[in-house]
């Protein structure tokens, strides 16, 4: 896809602003001063997903990730995007499934194990967790997923082993 070009892209750039202030509301009224051609570009698609999750409203955000995959399959982002609003949907199971299936296609992208190691924790599933945190291990580093989980909620049954 090609860049967005200003104003258009600042716009977006407030957007993003409003939404790492907190302020969905703000950031959806940028989202929509946008032309109607830049609707389906990853970019936009992105900071939508941001915006929606920000507000917790997963359908929207199940929209704008599967949309993000639709038109750039070839981006982590959209995959990560798509399966973590299925999982903070209690859809956790999908959100595995989804994931998983496009791992190997991007093996320096460490967010994709470290989610993987999530869900399946969250599933009982966890010999299969550990697999996927010594993955994400490899890619991100000991310390830096030290850091990730320490706090995440998901990973609370493997946290004395972490």
């Amino acid at each position: 896809m090609p860049p967005i070009d200003p104003p258009d892209a600042h716009r977006l750039n407030a957007a993003i602003g409003w939404a790492e202030l907190g302020l969905h509301h703000d950031a959806h009224a940028e989202l929509d001063r946008l032309p109607r051609a830049l609707l389906g570009h990853p970019q936009v698609l992105d900071v939508r997903w941001k915006v929606h999750a920000l507000a917790k409203d997963w359908e929207s955000a199940l929209v704008a990730s599967r949309a993000q995959v639709h038109v750039a399959p070839d981006e982590a982002k959209g995959w990560i995007n798509q399966s973590y609003t299925l999982h903070e949907m209690k859809r956790t199971g999908e959100a595995f499934d989804a994931l998983s299936a496009v791992a190997a296609e991007f093996p320096d992208e460490g967010t994709i194990p470290y989610n993987l190691a999530c869900y399946t924790c969250q599933l009982g599933r966890l010999e299969e967790a550990r697999f996927w945190l010594s993955e994400a291990r490899r890619t991100i580093g000991k310390d830096a997923l030290r850091k990730m989980a320490k706090e995440d909620p998901d990973l609370k049954p493997l946290r004395s082993e972490l």
